[in-house]
């Protein structure tokens, strides 16, 4: 008998730790972190651990927030789209208001966890899960332009490290900021196409055209030169303190060249498949520059 209790309690614990990584969108949250921690990284004149520590339980905890958040504002809209009517809240795993709770809670803690670092950090935090939750989410439903605001919040956690790190924002933070944000349509909208019926079916506007049309895939290739030009402007010195060498410049510069090419191939199969091939070459990108960037820091 107590056997079967105590597997009955593991079960009900593994489902509940299950809904609190689906709230808190734990993949994408890590992801987050990881960024963070790299911004830390190539800000930091000496690495401190507890600094470190603190920024990534922060991070998680301020993404977590505007998942949650996010979440509870659409479950409605979620109930009607296949990849997300099975999570907590539209399947009935979870209330709104536990839902609304661990948002509160995380974001609490949060901004605790940040300001402790500084209150700069923690400031880039609180506006990160206002705009995401506050004007983003709402916008979803309006104009395409609701990716535009979003790319905001989804390009602070690089910039973040480096501010966490220095107590400071300036060219170098701002380009942390600029190479994430430009990477961020690419992505997005590459995701946006593979997963359009299903946007639209809960209302969604997330394509810039609102098509899976030639446009749209032009767009995306603008935005990843785009992307390119910034990620390699601190090979030229002209970044303060964030420098990035030749070699590692020219790597870089190579990785976005990889990404470009799987746009041009969308534009010419117009087809789910190089949608995610893009949006794979795009995940690749971001996490491989930013381990050359802060590789680069310490090698040079």
């Amino acid at each position: 008998m107590k056997t079967a209790i105590d597997s009955t309690k593991s079960s009900a614990l593994a489902l509940i730790f299950a809904d609190f990584k689906e709230i808190t969108k734990a993949r994408l949250a890590i992801s987050v972190v990881f960024s963070s921690i790299a911004g830390y990284f190539l800000g930091a004149y000496e690495i401190q651990w507890t600094h470190v520590l603190l920024l990534a339980f922060g991070g998680y905890c301020m993404v977590g927030a505007s998942n949650a958040y996010n979440q509870v504002i659409e479950k409605d809209l979620d109930a009607l789209m296949k990849r997300t009517k099975n999570r907590p809240i539209p399947a009935g795993r979870m209330s709104v208001k536990l839902a609304m709770t661990v948002a509160i809670v995380l974001t609490l803690l949060g901004v605790l966890a940040l300001y402790l670092l500084n209150p700069k950090t923690a400031m880039f935090g609180a506006i990160s899960i206002f705009l995401y939750t506050s004007v983003y989410t709402p916008l979803k439903t309006i104009t395409p332009l609701a990716v535009f605001v979003g790319a905001i919040p989804g390009a602070i956690p690089f910039m973040l490290g480096w501010v966490a790190a220095t107590n400071d924002f300036g060219i170098e933070p701002g380009t942390l900021f600029m190479i994430q944000f430009f990477w961020q349509f690419p992505h997005f909208w590459a995701l946006g196409w593979m997963l359009d019926d299903d946007y639209k079916s809960g209302g969604f506007k997330m394509l810039p055209t609102g098509k899976k049309d030639g446009a749209t895939v032009l767009q995306i290739i603008m935005y990843t030169i785009w992307m390119m030009v910034v990620s390699v402007i601190p090979t030229f010195g002209i970044t303060g303190r964030l420098q990035l060498s030749v070699p590692a410049g020219v790597l870089v510069f190579l990785m976005g060249a990889v990404m470009l090419g799987f746009a041009f191939k969308l534009y010419s199969n117009r087809d789910n498949a190089s949608a995610r091939k893009l949006m794979l070459a795009s995940v690749s990108y971001i996490t491989l520059m930013q381990i050359v960037y802060v590789i680069d820091k310490f090698l040079s």
